[in-house]
């Protein structure tokens, strides 16, 4: 019989650091041909770009990234009209993949996404090896659990396909209570008295014994994340949760993503100067893309939530590439006409 394909599932709040960690991964790969499903919220791919950015991921025969956005909907909500499919197209290259990582959105609940790997056409071909939840121990450490709490109301209210509304609280418990790994992140944005607190506060909500590492912006040896042969989808009655059954809530469609793509380069801290205005204007809760930057080959990223940005160059432009500046923003009552004659202005 086929071996099964060890599956990787990383959870936690918006910004809490996830995709820095899988990118770290994939750039240190050490020989693995690691496939990997975003469940991007936004228009413009911008979490599955970078991530495909680190220049080092598998490609199919055709020339394709082994890197595939699910941009449908909360991942636990959509498992069956989404992730099944794309599953099933994954597991067809089965003997050019080693393993498989999922990113979920925010909102997403643990426990649906793993049962679904005893459904008979997967259960065959793929087991869950490990669910790692990232911890934003600034966030948790001032009590709100993630770092803007209104982004994840805005982001649970614009998916339509929500099945859940989950009040921050559990859906904190339950995102530890699946866990086989919790990384603290952001740790170097509190003293060690408060990281010991925030590391007891999260003991006190595991139901079993779950290491705890460490993470400086996601850099963390693959070893420490791969290869637990855990088997969660086996194992579930052991990972309590709040939420098994949950009602449908209303959705307010005042709450949207826009996107803007300009063909200019900016002095990057005048952007985010700019963007963090922006910010205090409208009800805006997550900036994220990338940027062109005068005299640099390199491309800017940039992310923003809250009045909290972080920027970094990932790659260098491509020679075929426009050097363009996009932006993704999600937020309540955007007035795009407003933000793009700000940005034009600078």
């Amino acid at each position: 019989m086929a071996r099964k394909i060890p599956v990787t599932v990383i959870t936690g709040f918006l910004g809490s650091g996830k995709t820095s960690l899988i990118r770290h991964l994939l750039q240190n790969n050490a020989g693995r041909r690691i496939a990997v499903l975003v469940n991007e919220f936004g228009e413009l791919g911008i979490d599955g770009e970078l991530l495909k950015s680190c220049q080092v991921c598998p490609e199919d025969e055709d020339g394709g990234s082994n890197i595939f956005e699910l941009t449908n909907g909360c991942l636990c909500c959509t498992v069956q009209e989404e992730f099944l499919p794309t599953m099933q197209e994954l597991l067809k290259r089965r003997d050019s993949i080693d393993c498989i990582v999922i990113e979920t959105s925010g909102l997403a609940l643990p426990k649906p996404l793993v049962k679904a790997f005893r459904w008979q056409e997967i259960r065959n071909a793929a087991t869950v090896d490990a669910v790692v939840t990232v911890v934003d121990c600034a966030a948790v450490a001032s009590g709100t659990f993630a770092s803007d709490l209104e982004a994840i109301a805005i982001q649970r209210q614009a998916d339509d396909s929500l099945e859940h509304e989950t009040p921050l609280q559990e859906l904190f418990e339950d995102q530890l209570a699946c866990a086989d790994l919790v990384v603290l992140s952001k740790t170097d944005l509190v003293d060690a008295a408060t990281k010991s607190q925030v590391e007891e506060l999260v003991k006190q909500e595991l139901p079993r014994v779950v290491k705890m590492v460490e993470s400086d912006r996601g850099q963390l040896d693959p070893s420490i994340l791969l290869g637990f042969q855990a088997a969660v989808e086996d194992n579930l009655d052991s990972r309590p949760s709040h939420h098994d059954t949950e009602e449908d809530h209303d959705h307010d469609d005042d709450i949207t993503s826009t996107h803007l793509i300009l063909d200019r380069d900016f002095d990057p801290e005048k952007l985010q100067q700019q963007l963090q205005t922006l910010t205090n204007q409208q009800e805006i809760y997550r900036i994220k893309g990338f940027v062109a930057v005068p005299n640099k080959p390199m491309r800017l990223v940039m992310q923003g939530v809250g009045n909290r940005f972080d920027k970094f160059y990932d790659r260098p432009w491509q020679p075929q590439e426009a050097r363009q500046t996009r932006l993704v923003f999600i937020g309540r009552d955007l007035n795009s006409t407003e933000i793009e004659s700000q940005l034009v202005a600078l």
